[in-house]
C-alpha cells in the first residue's frame, strides 16, 4: 500500500470528505484530490499537517517499516 492509498483509507475511515480534509490543512479540494490520486507529489508541509489531523506518524503514512535502524 502506498501513501495515496493510505490517505484515502484514513479519510474514509474518518468519514470525512476530501473537501473537509483539504479545509483542515488549508488547501482546496481539487488540490487535495491530486495528492490522494498521486497526480501531484505531497509536499512535506502537508504531510505534517495530515499526520496531525489523523493522529498518525509520517512513517505510517509513508508505509515505512517499523524498527528501522537510524544512524547514530
Amino acid at each position: 500500500m502506498d501513501y495515496t492509498e493510505r490517505l484515502r483509507a484514513l479519510r474514509t475511515d474518518s468519514d470525512m470528505s476530501q473537501a473537509a480534509i483539504a479545509a483542515a490543512i488549508g488547501i482546496d479540494q481539487k488540490q487535495y484530490s491530486r495528492y490522494e490520486t498521486g497526480t501531484n507529489e505531497l509536499p512535506l508541509r502537508y504531510l505534517m499537517k495530515l499526520c496531525q489531523v489523523y493522529g498518525v506518524s509520517a512513517d505510517y503514512l509513508l508505509g515505512l517499516p517499523k524498527g528501522l535502524s537510524w544512524p547514530r
